[in-house]
């Protein structure tokens, strides 16, 4: 089964671009998604732009409202996603430990939804 993996993070929480510990953090994320890619259960993973560049859109009535950022207020945004295909939730949830950003905010796991074919 398929399994989106959405890492959440204050943007302010995670090391400096271009310290140390933001080097450190890159590497960690190298040798995560090497891992998932070996044990053969990565089908993509990706960063997100800061939620600055972020636009939302609703439709009401008909018509698109677009704004900026994200839809709600909150401190822990949206910074990257795994897409793995894991044998069940429990190795999804292993997974999503390994990310090195869960020590600064957090993973949301969620399976993919399965269509009836």
């Amino acid at each position: 089964m398929q399994y989106l993996l959405m890492i959440y993070a204050a943007e302010s929480a995670e090391p400096t671009a271009g310290s140390p510990e933001f080097m450190q953090l890159l590497q960690d994320y190298g040798v995560f998604t090497e891992e998932v890619k070996a044990d053969g259960v990565f089908l993509a993973g990706e960063p997100l732009e800061p939620v600055a560049t972020a636009s939302t859109v609703r439709v009401r009535n008909g018509e698109s409202l677009i704004t900026d950022g994200p839809f709600a207020e909150t401190k822990e945004v949206l910074g990257g996603y795994y897409l793995l295909d894991c044998d069940n939730l429990d190795q999804a949830l292993q997974y999503a430990a390994k990310i090195p950003s869960a020590k600064y905010g957090s993973v949301e796991v969620r399976p993919i939804m399965q269509y009836p074919s």
